[in-house]
């Protein structure tokens, strides 16, 4: 796990700006604390800031060179085949054990044809100074970052933003088009960032900078899988050999690894299977300690550490140390992210960084096996269209009459988000089953929204979930994860994202994901030779921070001076009256706006610190 970073001449001139190398790297400094080196010629330097997980000898630290040093190559992940690669040349000089170096001897063998074989997760840079061309590459599912700008004939790349930002020739003119989406979504999408300069480069892709060109090629697409029919019993144990093959290809690691767990069927069931491939005492495990009851999850946590009996860690999340997280999340993350489990998971990542520097996390699950209570909703929107007119009148005015609460994710808050856009287009009420809450009107002079793609030719349930692995798991949740640990120099691995496991999922039919009123109901299937039904069947929860009283109490100082209409009508993007009414509303208890209102906390931080 790597801070990646460098600058290109394509046109073979030299670099002018060479020296803001050094700038670039201190910006990544917590991506990569053990270990620092470049390469830098006339027209191209790179460099890469370590953080030492495979072969702990400074001889693994990047960059690579290919003999005669004309192929560079830094790599910010792991690459979970290197093994099976590193057999395919051994006469290749290699100069450390690290996974990252067996890209190379495969690169010169198959040029851009190396990165789909690529088992793993990674940003990767290679400059082939023989062809003149620069290659940036992402993952599959967008596990690690990358991003890049183009600067007088130069491209800029780096793994965080604000190592690009430490150019003052970078133009940071907002990007209203990605601000209109983060507004509606409460993140960025790919490619886009807040600032129209700067790209990322799309999950599952390469882009080749030549001078005068630049070429995407998507290698991986995970709406062209083909549903394949299969009986229960042979998908159940398909099912369980791949999951357990990804978590044993995961916890290879030259340093101890850890789990963050709540107790729920994602986290159980990699603390199980890591326990059982490296032996539990070897085995860390986190879970946050909410104050707040309905927030909480740790005994249950608790329980599955003593029963496996793992090195358990619970971690105090009240209100002083979320405080001090949302201090470190919005100094250190260049880019506005506006899911508050961003908090919790920065708490859980810097005390794990005193036990462990590798992490699993249960991020994919959801996605690809069906685990959101929107997938339900789906299921239930044709029934509820079946009603009649004055019957579905009745119940919607029954259920928007209901208390708000500020509790975690109520039944009283799921029925009424049921309600309010059951009748909607599929993909619409999915997006504000999922979004802000925030009315369009709340950014000054936009018409309209950004076009969601739909995915071509699914039902509801199969689009729902195609599209969450392809948006709100890709530039939310990976984006959560990787930032919050990477602050505190932690890597954090997804097995539910293997190459292997994501294929099997994406070929599934809906009815295997998502049956009758059950989510991630072939998942629960193949959990049972791993943990108990009272596990298994325990109610979804999800890390989450109590906002609601936050806002209102905690935070409310703060609130109303990030918020304060003055300040709003000199930025000229926001709407004041539209933001005066919903925080009016919040405090006065007629409704409960932390949803849409929380995304306008996290942007106006944004605004203050990086632009």
């Amino acid at each position: 796990m790597c801070g990646i970073y460098g600058m290109i001449a394509l046109s073979g001139r030299q670099l002018r700006r060479p020296e803001m190398l050094d700038s670039m790297g201190e910006a990544l400094c917590h991506r990569g604390p053990d270990g620092h080196a470049v390469f830098t010629s006339a027209a191209a330097a790179v460099g890469t800031e370590r953080l030492r997980i495979i072969d702990l000898h400074e001889r693994a630290d990047q960059p690579f060179a290919a003999p005669g040093s004309q192929v560079w190559l830094e790599c910010n992940g792991e690459i979970y085949n290197a093994a099976a690669i590193r057999a395919m040349f051994p006469d290749y000089p290699y100069r450390s054990r690290s996974d990252v170096e067996t890209i190379i001897p495969l690169f010169l063998q198959d040029g851009t044809g190396a990165i789909p074989q690529l088992d793993g997760m990674f940003g990767l840079a290679i400059w082939d100074n023989r062809t003149q061309a620069l290659i940036l590459a992402r993952d599959r599912a967008g596990e690690k970052p990358l991003f890049y700008a183009r600067v007088d004939g130069e491209i800029w790349f780096a793994s965080e933003l604000q190592s690009l930002l430490r150019n003052p020739e970078i133009d940071r003119s907002i990007d209203r088009e990605a601000l209109a989406a983060y507004l509606r979504m409460g993140y960025v999408p790919e490619p886009l960032t807040m600032f129209r300069a700067i790209r990322r480069v799309p999950a599952g892709a390469f882009i080749r900078f030549r001078e005068g060109s630049e070429e995407l090629t998507r290698y991986w697409d995970p709406g062209a899988f083909a549903v394949e029919s299969r009986g229960v019993a042979a998908a159940t144990s398909e099912l369980r050999a791949l999951i357990e093959a990804a978590v044993t290809k995961q916890v290879i690691s030259d340093v101890p690894v850890g789990v963050f767990i709540s107790g729920g069927l994602d986290s159980s069931i990699l603390a199980t299977l890591a326990a059982r491939v490296i032996g539990a005492s070897r085995v860390h495990t986190f879970s946050a300690r909410f104050a707040e009851a309905s927030f909480d999850e740790s005994d249950s946590a608790a329980r599955l550490a003593a029963s496996l009996h793992t090195q358990h860690v619970p971690v105090p999340t009240n209100e002083e140390t979320l405080r001090q997280a949302l201090s470190a999340v919005v100094t250190g993350l260049a880019e506005p992210l506006a899911d508050p489990a961003i908090l919790p998971t920065f708490l859980l990542a810097r005390e794990a960084r005193q036990h462990v520097k590798v992490i699993l996390s249960g991020e994919g699950a959801d996605e690809l096996f069906g685990g959101y209570p929107t997938y339900i909703g789906h299921k239930l929107a044709p029934l509820y269209h079946a009603l009649p007119s004055p019957l579905r009148s009745f119940i919607r005015q029954r259920v928007e009459s209901l208390p708000s609460s500020s509790r975690k994710v109520t039944f009283e808050f799921l029925l009424k988000k049921f309600v309010a856009d059951v009748e909607r287009p599929w993909i619409e009420r999915h997006l504000s089953w999922f979004g802000t809450g925030l009315p369009p009107d709340v950014l000054l002079g936009q018409n309209g929204v950004p076009a969601i793609e739909t995915p071509p030719g699914r039902d509801a349930l199969t689009g729902a979930m195609l599209l969450d692995y392809q948006s709100y798991l890709r530039d939310n949740l990976l984006v959560k994860v990787d930032r919050a640990t990477m602050l505190s120099s932690v890597e954090a691995r997804a097995p539910f994202l293997d190459r292997d496991v994501s294929a099997f999922a994406l070929s599934l039919p809906a009815n295997m994901r998502v049956r009758r009123l059950t989510t991630k109901w072939l998942l629960k299937r193949a959990a049972e030779s791993w943990l108990p039904k009272s596990v298994i069947h325990a109610r979804k929860r999800g890390l989450s921070v109590p906002i609601a009283t936050w806002i209102n109490h905690g935070l409310r100082g703060e609130v109303d001076r990030l918020l304060d209409a003055g300040n709003l009508r000199k930025q000229g993007l926001l709407d004041p009256a539209v933001v005066e009414r919903l925080l009016s509303e919040h405090r006065s208890g007629r409704a409960n706006h932390a949803r849409p209102l929380w995304p306008l906390i996290i942007l106006q931080y944004w605004f203050e610190n990086w632009t």
